[in-house]
């Protein structure tokens, strides 16, 4: 079974480079992010027409996540447990007010059963800056996915977690790690909020079939960044561990990145046996 990660950066601006990624890539189960639309707006037809079942959580402009699969798609959900929420304003003559209300619960997850795998498609908080409460947010997000990730794989449980997650792990994961200091993705709380899944057990597989340094899957749009190759490695996929024993391959399609109305990210590939 093949599966694919790939944050899209608009779904609709995008559908005909998507489904044609599908029909040359024979992908079986794509995990997408950063759709920015909401439900009733997804192309779901011209997925469906392609031959795959389609579940999606968007509910603006915004975020938005989905997965299209061709094995079956089942058991949908559209927050893992526990999962925080965000209040994008704040009420400054007020802050008493927001003592009761709940933070909603913003659309960067959605996980489905597909042939056999739980797979979830996640859009990790950017963070915005150190200090910010976007980052307090953000690892109190994966703080949250890390315990519910803990609890399917201690049941054994065969859980790929794809997605674009906004942490830059190392320092060979960007072109220029100076170009970084003091910002998000790179600091210590982040990565260690990220190396979390593999001491629960989970294996990165993109990592593990490719570890050649300075290899990325995203390039800004600005300053030339993709012919200059002024890139980031942002987007993985974390196996349980009764999943990674099946991976067989991951590939990354620089390809994806060339080209008119091209994303800024590229696909992810994994590769399973059966």
């Amino acid at each position: 079974m093949r599966l694919v990660t790939w944050n899209v950066n608009s779904i609709r601006s995008r559908v005909d480079r998507v489904l044609a990624f599908l029909d040359r890539s024979e992908t079986d189960v794509l995990a997408i992010q950063e759709t920015k639309c909401r439900d009733d707006q997804f192309p779901t037809a011209a997925f469906e027409a392609a031959g795959y079942q389609v579940a999606h959580f968007g509910l603006s402009q915004w975020n938005g996540v989905a997965i299209a699969s061709r094995v079956g798609l089942h058991d949908v959900a559209t927050h893992f447990p526990e999962q925080p929420g965000f209040a994008k304003t704040i009420i400054e003559d007020g802050p008493d007010l927001l003592l009761d209300v709940v933070p909603p619960v913003e659309a960067r997850a959605i996980g489905a059963t597909c042939g056999g795998v739980r797979v979830w498609s996640l859009y990790v908080p950017h963070g915005r800056a150190l200090g910010d409460p976007h980052y307090t947010y953000k690892l109190a997000w994966l703080e949250a996915l890390r315990t519910a990730a803990q609890s399917w794989a201690d049941a054994g449980d065969a859980v790929a977690l794809m997605g674009d997650w906004n942490v830059i792990p190392l320092d060979t994961d960007v072109y220029d790690a100076t170009a970084f200091e003091g910002k998000t993705h790179v600091s210590l709380p982040e990565r260690a909020a990220f190396d979390a899944f593999g001491e629960a057990g989970y294996t990165e597989l993109t990592r593990k079939f490719l570890p050649e340094e300075h290899t990325y899957t995203y390039w800004d749009y600005q300053q030339l960044a993709f012919p200059r190759n002024k890139g980031l490695r942002i987007d993985f996929c974390w196996a349980s561990p009764a999943l990674a024993g099946r991976a067989s391959a991951a590939v990354i399609d620089r390809d994806e990145r060339k080209g008119k109305g091209a994303s800024d990210h590229v696909p992810v590939i994994v590769d399973l046996t059966d």
